[in-house]
């Protein structure tokens, strides 16, 4: 597995697990736990954010670990 590759896995790791903390926060009614669920949603979609910097940088740089491109060829 290519660095693009991990980089890319863990990024939508993150996109995933912000997804289902809002989802848990949706589905509860404990508004200490909604709060907790959106405010961790918040801190993993900020982290996903600055992950998705990187990807962009890394795919300037090494035009190769692009996901798009390696599909199509």
């Amino acid at each position: 597995m290519t660095v693009g590759d991990k980089i890319h896995q863990t990024l939508a790791s993150l996109e995933g697990a912000a997804a289902n903390l809002k989802t848990f926060a949706l589905e509860t009614n404990d508004q200490n736990a909604k709060q907790m669920f959106n405010d961790l949603s918040g801190q993993v979609e900020t982290i996903s954010n600055s992950l998705k910097g990187r990807v962009n940088y890394v795919e300037q740089q090494e035009p190769q670990y692009k996901i798009q491109q390696q599909k199509q060829q």
